[in-house]
């Protein structure tokens, strides 16, 4: 057993909140088992923070930019600390939604069309007709996502609703059911079947209680769940992700089931929040919490 781990939380991403309830959920976990471990908010002092406390492993519980896209990654290889989760180029890759797409593609994992376009282009009327979705190129958690039904859907954009850059991800909407799939090591644990109560699974939904109905297992046809544990195992792959990962997919079966699955995105570090998808996945296939969080603290690696 490692003994010094240094959780990583908070940081300075628009998903701080959600990162400090997954780091401190970890921490009470790896202390039940006898870790010695160290919350560290990373801030810019988070490199003498690690220096000071000297951690046999980091567990990465930030979620966002920097704590996701590859660069606090870069950090942790520098100073030769094992962390969790996925390295600096697959991190990089995952967040970046646009070169995600295209290599799920090319290994013919079927995806929404799509394509990057200037904000002022799609507010003008170009690209998709209605129903579309438009997404940052480079967020999690269903951060900034706009889905536009219709028209007057559409005229209610504004430049004061993006704060998230030039260019945006529109892709077609697929109508069905939100399917997660949660991946550990090369395992795939199971799928989960996602109802908002209200229109979408955006970020409000994600992390306040009473929002979704969670269905675990996903009650689904039995040839579209094994679909969809091996999509979400090729997508982890096809990255080259490490530790666990999960995968988001759509499940179109308005003419029926089984239907046809559409990749959305591989999350690197999905959440550990009391209403987070993995664990609850992984507690279905028999892996408590604690047990969840010391197998990846105890297969955390340098790319290095």
């Amino acid at each position: 057993m490692s003994r010094r781990v240094a959780v990583i939380m908070g940081g300075t991403s628009v998903e701080r909140e959600v990162s400090l309830v997954s780091g401190c959920a970890v921490e009470k976990a790896l202390a039940s088992l006898g870790y010695a471990v160290t919350l560290i908010d990373a801030d810019h002092s988070l490199p003498a923070r690690l220096a000071q406390c000297r951690p046999d492993v980091v567990f990465n519980a930030l979620h966002g930019r920097i704590g996701e896209d590859g660069c606090v990654q870069g950090l942790f290889e520098v100073l030769g600390i094992p962390y969790t989760h996925s390295g600096v180029l697959t991190s990089a890759l995952a967040m970046n939604k646009p070169v995600a797409k295209q290599l799920f593609s090319d290994a013919g994992l079927t995806c929404p069309e799509g394509r990057v376009m200037n904000f002022t282009a799609v507010l003008g009327g170009e690209g998709f007709e209605p129903p579309y979705v438009m997404k940052p190129l480079n967020e999690g958690s269903s951060v900034g996502v706009h889905i536009v039904l219709n028209a007057d859907n559409h005229r209610q954009l504004t430049h004061e609703d993006w704060a998230f850059g030039d260019q945006v991800l529109v892709e077609k909407y697929i109508p069905g059911r939100e399917i997660q799939v949660a991946i550990m090591g090369d395992r795939a644990l199971g799928a989960i079947e996602v109802r908002p109560r209200g229109r979408f699974y955006d970020y409000e939904t994600k992390y306040t209680d009473g929002k979704a109905e969670h269905f675990m297992p996903a009650p689904i046809h039995a040839d579209a769940y094994a679909e969809a544990l091996d999509i979400a195992l090729r997508a982890h792959q096809t990255l080259g992700c490490r530790g666990v990962s999960r995968a988001d997919l759509r499940y179109d079966d308005t003419s029926g089931e089984p239907g046809t699955f559409y990749l959305l995105e591989i999350n690197t570090q999905p959440g550990m929040t009391p209403l987070s998808l993995v664990p609850e996945i992984a507690a279905n296939y028999g892996l408590n919490f604690p047990e969840l969080v010391a197998w990846m603290v105890e297969n955390a690696a340098c790319d290095n």
